[in-house]
Order: structure tokens, then C-alpha cells, then sequence
């Protein structure tokens, strides 16, 4: 069925926000020596984003969800340690509630400034934050086959990781108001769907052959295979400001791919749906998260989400006992109760408002929630 058992291994990539600590604002241009002092405590762990204001981390390989989780707390709390020293803070946002994005500088840097100089207005716009999640599969024919199937959950996945509801000191409405920023790019939104690895590769070719993209890194669909390593990369997420939140979606996420791994060896399959279909349920969970369910394509219907959560953690409940993370894919219904992110600074704006503040005061309030939410659990 396939050449190399998959490794279902995971790697996690955070996108974070760098703010100053006195006006809650980002942080045009950091001191030259942040990045290397973050390096001389990281090392390759940490990289420079497409804006100043950005800083990214990367976990290693890891075996399991565990030791991802105690990767990822180590990475946050580095680049926390390092930052406070010069009166900045980290917040794990797709969007920053009030700085706009044309104050904002570039890094100089030979990808990005290319970037900008193809995307013009669409790239300068991108003070956007995502959290990507590699898994391990090492056989390219499968790694194409769990990307069709696996387009489905990606609503899902969104709808419990949304972090992004301001924009330039505005309530969008959208739970998730980054991807309306990141879909003015081309090649974005849902995976195409291949019957095969080979005519994946077919169409790259015919796009690095015109001189569209020098690789397929340039390919930035919410799915898809990594140029870099043998993994499937899901980034539809928005970045979770709370890492027990991020480590849930991983190990939620990897559950999933093993699940459709193990249907396929039983010679079974998830339905795969047309675009149209999924793309609906992406955009319900850019505009309200779980608040209004999403369609379950079989009955036709609006079904609430904690219903389909259900269905999803039973499914998998094998899968996240065999991969030993039980408690943590448990643990994505605490988002529930709790909210995600974006309820949390929602949450904290009109609470503040409530009690007298200035529409400026409680926009900080919201940037001082998710300092905090940031470094919580570490």
C-alpha cells in the first residue's frame, strides 16, 4: 500500500509578534542585537520574519506530542527571557489589535524583499501571524493522498485556533480576520486535489519552468507537502496564544493523519468533497470560530461544533491512544469552554470599555491579555 510506514512525527512553527512593553505597539525596528542573542540561546530555532516586528520559532523533530509541547514551552520562553531585557514582550497573534501595517519596516532580506517586489500591496499588508505544524510522512503517494482527505478538518482546525479578530484598531467581526489578509496571495486557501505525486510534481514544474516560483515553497495552500522535509504542513492555523492550546491542535491534528492512515490500510477512505463545500466551512470558521457550527456535508446541515468535535475525538480515540496523547487531544474541548484566543480578546475589550476606558486603554488591554496568554503555561 506504501513503500515507508509513516513516522508521525511532529514539528511546530510559531509566528510571533514582538511589542513594546510601554505603549503595546509594535515594535518597529528591534534593537540589531535581539535576533542574536535569541540565535546564541536557540540557534537554526530562530529566524527572522518578514517584518522587523516578527520573530518565528521552529521545534525539532519530535517523536511525540510531549516533547514537542516541551519544545515549543522552551522556545516561548527564550525568545520571553530575551525580549523583556529589552522592553519587549512577544504575543503569540495573528494580528496585532491597533498597530497598522504601513508603519511597519521590512527585513532586509533577499526573499522577502523578492516577495514584496512581486506581491507589492498584497505582501506589505502581511502583519500576519500563523502556526504551521509538520507531520512526518515519509512516502511522497501517501503524502498527497492524506492531503486530499485531509482538506475536510481544516475548518475545524481554524475554528479552534483563531487569534485574529482586530484589525488596525478595529473589531472585524471575523473571528479570524488573518486569511483575508494572507488570501490576497496567490497560490493560498485550500489544496488542490492530485491523483498522484507525480502530477503534484507535473504542475510545479510547468510553474517553475514559466519563472511563477522558484520552488514549491512558494506554494502556501493551507495544506501542503513540505519542499523541505518528508512532512505534510498544515498552516491554516491562526498562531494560539496559549501554548497548551497549540499543543492540543497539534496533537489533534496528527490523530487525524493517522486516523486517515489507518482507514486506508483497512482499504477505506474518508469522502473527499469538492472545494465549494469546505471552502463554505472555512469561511464560517473565519467569522464566527465554533460560535455557529459548521456543515456536516452528509446530513446537509448546520450541526453545532461540539458535536462534530465529538465525532472527530471518536474517530481518532484509537489513534491518540496508539500515539500516547490522549490527555492532550482531550484537552481541545477546554478551548471550548474557555474560548479561543480571539473570545479572550474580545472578551477583554468589552470589559474594559465596560468599565470606562478609552477606546485607546482598552485596545492595550487587549494587547496586556495577550502577554500574558503568551507566557501562560510555560
Amino acid at each position: 500500500m506504501t513503500r515507508n510506514k509513516p513516522q508521525f512525527t511532529i514539528g511546530v512553527e510559531e509566528e510571533y509578534l514582538l511589542v513594546d512593553k510601554e505603549t503595546r505597539a509594535l515594535v518597529v525596528d528591534p534593537p540589531k542585537s535581539l535576533l542574536a542573542e535569541c540565535e546564541e540561546l536557540l540557534g537554526g530555532q530562530v529566524t527572522t520574519e518578514l517584518l522587523q516586528s516578527q520573530i518565528e520559532v521552529g521545534t525539532k523533530v519530535c517523536q511525540n506530542v510531549q516533547e514537542a509541547r516541551e519544545d515549543l514551552a522552551k522556545l516561548r520562553k527564550s525568545i520571553i527571557e530575551v525580549t523583556d531585557r529589552h522592553g519587549i514582550a512577544p504575543i503569540a497573534s495573528s494580528t496585532h489589535p491597533f498597530s497598522h501595517w504601513s508603519e511597519q519596516k521590512h527585513t532586509q532580506k533577499d526573499r522577502y524583499e523578492s516577495l514584496t517586489a512581486e506581491m507589492q500591496g498584497a505582501a506589505r499588508r502581511l502583519v500576519i501571524c500563523g502556526m504551521h505544524v509538520h507531520v512526518g510522512i515519509n512516502d511522497d503517494p501517501l503524502r498527497i493522498d492524506l492531503m486530499n482527505q485531509a482538506a475536510y478538518f481544516l475548518p475545524h482546525l481554524l475554528a479552534l485556533s483563531c487569534s485574529s479578530p482586530f484589525w488596525n484598531g478595529n473589531d472585524t467581526g471575523l473571528k479570524s480576520y488573518r486569511l483575508t489578509i494572507f488570501d490576497a496571495l496567490p497560490r493560498t486557501g485550500l489544496p488542490e486535489k492530485f491523483q498522484s505525486y507525480a502530477e503534484y510534481e507535473r504542475h510545479v514544474e510547468i510553474m517553475i519552468n514559466a519563472g511563477v516560483i522558484e520552488d514549491s515553497t512558494k506554494i502556501w495552500w493551507d495544506l501542503r507537502p513540505s519542499a523541505r522535509f518528508p512532512t505534510l504542513e498544515t498552516r491554516i492555523m491562526d498562531v494560539c496564544t496559549r501554548v497548551d492550546d497549540a499543543v492540543a491542535l497539534a496533537a489533534m491534528l496528527v490523530c487525524i493523519m493517522r486516523m486517515l492512515y489507518r482507514l486506508r490500510l483497512a482499504n477505506q477512505r474518508w469522502r473527499t468533497y469538492t472545494p465549494m463545500l469546505v471552502r463554505e466551512n472555512r469561511w464560517r470558521a473565519m467569522r464566527y470560530s465554533f460560535d455557529e457550527g459548521l456543515i456536516d456535508f452528509a446530513k446537509g446541515e448546520i450541526v453545532p461544533f461540539d458535536e462534530l468535535l465529538d465525532e472527530i475525538l471518536d474517530l481518532t480515540y484509537e489513534d491518540a491512544r496508539a500515539l500516547g496523547c490522549e490527555a492532550e487531544v482531550a484537552s481541545v474541548r477546554d478551548i471550548l469552554s474557555r474560548g479561543t484566543s480571539a473570545h479572550r480578546q474580545l472578551k477583554a475589550h468589552e470589559l474594559s470599555t465596560a468599565a470606562g476606558s478609552t477606546r485607546e486603554e482598552a485596545l492595550i488591554a487587549v494587547v496586556d491579555t495577550l502577554v500574558a496568554d503568551t507566557a501562560e503555561g510555560l
